[in-house]
């Protein structure tokens, strides 16, 4: 060491980032974060692959050149019908064509794109309404119904239909759009020529995406991703893969829903910044899945855990041209080792985890390419991603290596905060650093593992299940007098929904009756799979439930 040099300056780069020892060697440390809008990752595309297709879907297939024009002839559409930079526009569609153009169109106009999961109930498409104050919205034609029922209640103006067959091989199959809608499709052909405004982004404080979710603390909420939130993690799923990426010849099988963070992310922006051709399926149906793979040859499948353990079980699995696939990813939920040796045997290629949160666009973590590996482990920090452990209690002392504490993570792909929820904001946000929740450790190499997820968030297939969603449901039918909601292991959807009831006296209800009811308010995956009636519920001195107890209970049932 040089005299006089302080010995900070001296310090290895791996003191506080030891994972950066163990990135593969086109890594970079740090990432310059982006600072335009998102709209430019099409526009860029565009001017690269015009002629290359950036899109096939039921036999048919959209050019990104045919991509662009359809995305700014709608975003003259919905500025011609006043919607402005800021406005909430709200998207009900599975995996389609019209979910790209949707949301790079609103994304121009420097509005806010509204995720809403097509499968939910009007209770629930009400809440998302309501709170984000969203001015259209854009749904398929199956699920009008329901928005149609709950618009009053809202500020939704307008609402606009589509169905899967404009976009299939068959478009003049393609039924009129609903009473008291606007046609998709109208909207894109009707303008005689594109005319939009300029907008002025500020993309490190404009938000781009309302992505809902329960946060840190269980109870639904916008998180507000800006446009350089989801451009710069798109831009480090980027620059991870590095050269085994090949831009222009790449092909994104997506079954994970574009409407979740994970699908829109890694699957739409990344997809479309790559040049690749993405094959939308619309719902997870393992034999349509074996068919596109032997009819596309994609070259890359973002999936979670329920449809690896699916595909492991089919019966074509081995024949059907997985050897076209690349790389692997698995996001959502915890990955079981068994089933990464099992994939890995039987595919040949590796099978590659990831971590993430809507809070965070969403990946901060995910195994290297090349370099060293850690089945069981979330893998290393993305570029420019801090990551610390505090202890549990007060959550400002870091805790030695190997020790489990919260995990907390600080990067440019961190949210600007919960939409009208400061209180909220203030709990996940502290400093800069983002409380996850999740206890963690990480080893003497940097690589990090997951111990426990947050307290009470059920995974069931990748969906986030709140349970004091579920139990609000439980609570409005009128012979329920407590309620409470814990997950509990499922061999094939990871977790499962189980319902602890204790009924008011004097009343019936059996298990169906508590099930009709659920149907009604909730989406498929949030009902619940087991329902127990009981006497009482445990509770601790001043009343509150323990879920904890309960939890242990069902731990020791499954081990006995």
């Amino acid at each position: 060491m040089t005299a006089g040099m302080d010995p900070a300056e001296n310090e290895s780069p791996y003191a506080k980032k030891p994972w950066l020892k163990h990135y593969d060697y086109w890594s970079p440390r740090e990432i310059n974060p982006s600072r335009q809008q998102l709209y430019q990752i099409l526009q860029i595309a565009t001017v690269n692959f015009r002629e290359r297709p950036a899109v096939a879907f039921m036999g048919m297939q959209l050019t990104f050149g045919e991509v662009k024009s359809e995305v700014d002839r709608l975003a003259t559409s919905l500025h011609r019908m006043g919607i402005t930079k800021g406005d909430r526009v709200g998207i009900m569609l599975p995996n389609c064509p019209q979910y790209l153009i949707s949301f790079f169109a609103i994304s121009r106009l420097g509005a806010i794109v509204t995720n809403i999961n097509p499968i939910y109930t009007p209770r629930e498409v009400e809440m998302v309404a309501k709170d984000s104050g969203m001015r259209a919205v854009i749904v398929m034609d199956l699920m009008t119904p329901v928005v149609l029922s709950i618009k009053d209640k809202t500020a939704i103006e307008y609402v606009i239909s589509t169905s899967l067959q404009e976009y299939s091989g068959s478009p003049e199959t393609a039924p009129p759009a609903p009473e008291n809608t606007l046609s998709f499709k109208v909207l894109i052909n009707e303008p005689a020529e594109v005319s939009l405004p300029r907008v002025l982004i500020d993309a490190e404080k404009d938000v781009a995406v309302l992505q809902y979710t329960g946060g840190t603390t269980g109870v639904p909420k916008g998180a507000m991703l800006t446009h350089s939130n989801l451009y710069t993690n798109c831009l480090q799923s980027f620059l991870w893969g590095g050269p085994l990426t090949r831009q222009g010849e790449e092909r994104y099988l997506m079954v994970i829903p574009y409407f979740h963070i994970y699908g829109q992310t890694v699957g739409l922006l990344l997809g479309t910044w790559n040049g690749a051709m993405q094959i939308p399926i619309p719902r997870f149906d393992p034999d349509l899945l074996i068919q596109a793979i032997r009819q596309y040859k994609p070259t890359f499948f973002p999936s979670v855990p329920t449809l690896y353990i699916s595909m492991l079980n089919h019966p074509e699995i081995k024949n059907c041209g997985l050897e076209h696939i690349k790389r692997f990813n698995s996001g959502s939920a915890p990955l079981p080792v068994e089933v990464i040796e099992k994939f890995e045997q039987m595919s040949g290629a590796m099978l590659y985890e990831g971590y993430g949160l809507t809070e965070a666009s969403p990946t901060t973590h995910s195994t290297a390419t090349m370099a060293k590996r850690k089945p069981g482990s979330i893998g290393l920090p993305f570029p420019s991603t801090e990551c610390k452990i505090v202890d549990l209690e007060t959550g400002t002392t870091e805790v030695p290596v190997g020790q489990e504490g919260e995990l907390c993570i600080r990067g440019p792909q961190i949210m600007k905060g919960y939409w009208n929820r400061p209180e909220e904001t203030a709990i996940a946000l502290r400093d800069g650093w983002l409380y996850t929740g999740d206890v963690s450790r990480m080893d003497e190499d940097g690589f990090f593992y997951i111990v426990q997820r947050k307290k009470d968030m059920i995974i069931v297939s990748g969906f986030n299940v709140y349970p004091n969603e579920v139990e609000d449901v439980l609570f409005t039918h009128p012979a329920v007098l407590e309620a409470v909601v814990i997950g509990v292991p499922d061999e094939y959807r990871g977790e499962a929904v189980k319902a602890f009831i204790v009924l008011k006296a004097g009343t019936v209800a059996t298990e169906d009756d508590i099930l009709e009811h659920c149907r009604a308010n909730l989406a498929k995956y949030k009902i619940p799979s087991f329902i127990e009636f009981m006497d009482d519920l445990p509770k601790s001195a001043v009343g509150k439930i323990l879920r904890r107890e309960l939890r242990d209970v069902e731990s020791k049932k499954n081990k006995s």
